[in-house]
């Protein structure tokens, strides 16, 4: 078990590291000819994904971060961020599928991986848009209700 400043250290290196990947995925979204406000979404949301939560109890890179996906859009996104719902639920997944295309193209992921992710997405979403919907629900009460368990 790593102790606190080895973490520390690994999450200090891992957002420097953060920044050169959200300065390729700008560039890479910029020359998609997306609006700025649509760029500005997708940043934020990557950066939430990469620097938030694959930081939270772990030092995960980015590029190893697509398996953590269903854990993310399924549970963490809806307990922790204030702002999640369907709608937000479906923008940040179209968000890291972006970001991860952006990657396997510059060749730090592979096309395999990449489409693994994308159909886990796809056939993930029901569960975590019906997810949400029970979290947000002011008649369900019990919390194991709305984890399904």
């Amino acid at each position: 078990m790593k102790s606190y400043e080895q973490y520390e250290k690994e999450c200090k290196k891992i957002r420097k590291e953060n920044e050169a990947l959200l300065s390729a995925f700008e560039k890479w979204l910029s020359s998609k000819n997306l609006t700025r406000k649509t760029i500005d979404r997708h940043l934020s949301n990557v950066e939430f994904y990469i620097n938030d939560f694959l930081l939270y109890e772990d030092s995960i890179k980015a590029t190893d971060g697509m398996d953590e996906i269903g854990m993310f859009l399924g549970y963490w996104f809806i307990k922790k961020a204030m702002w999640s719902s369907k709608a937000a639920i479906k923008e940040n997944a179209a968000s890291l599928k972006k970001f991860y295309q952006c990657l396997c193209e510059d060749g730090k992921i592979t096309k395999d991986s990449l489409q693994d992710m994308k159909e886990r997405i796809k056939e993930d979403m029901p569960e975590w848009l019906a997810t949400v919907g029970r979290y947000d629900d002011p008649n369900i009460e019990d919390m194991e209700e709305v984890w399904d368990i």
